[in-house]
């Protein structure tokens, strides 16, 4: 289901290969959070989807290795509100998008890191790969 969304809004898309549930688990053991099941899903189909150069949904490896820096980086803590309640999962070269997963929500919200702002960027994953594949610049403010 996932492939073909993706590649029907965006045939030039790159999608890597599906992720193996040793991946999505480890991701999930890494960050002590359950991943959102449409993300789950999606990584089952395509471990990663780029466009133009954009990690539009990182892999599960990115997942877990990006999310873990935010968290462990020293330096964070004093200028970022706490990252342990989101899990980052693409970006746009400039802002990086994420599911909150305390408490569990389905949404995606949107962290500019000049701000450290956190806002809802679209209501569900679906809606944020067609305004992500579909449109450019900042659609999400």
């Amino acid at each position: 289901m996932w492939r073909e969304l993706i590649l029907e809004m965006a045939p030039n898309a790159e999608l890597g290969a599906p992720a193996d549930e040793a991946s999505l688990i480890a991701v999930e053991q890494v960050l002590g959070q359950h991943l959102p099941e449409d993300l789950a899903t999606l990584l089952r189909e395509c471990n990663g989807v780029s466009r133009n150069g954009l990690d539009t949904i990182w892999s599960a490896e990115q997942i877990a290795k990006g999310n873990a820096e935010f968290r462990e980086t020293p330096g964070f803590a004093g200028l970022y509100m706490p990252f342990e309640p989101l899990m980052f999962f693409g970006d746009n070269a400039s802002d990086q998008f994420a599911f909150i997963r305390t408490p569990e929500r389905d949404e995606v919200f949107v962290w500019d890191h000049e701000t450290d702002s956190r806002y809802m960027a679209t209501a569900s994953l679906r809606q944020y790969l067609e305004r992500a594949l579909r449109e450019s610049g900042d659609w999400y403010r």
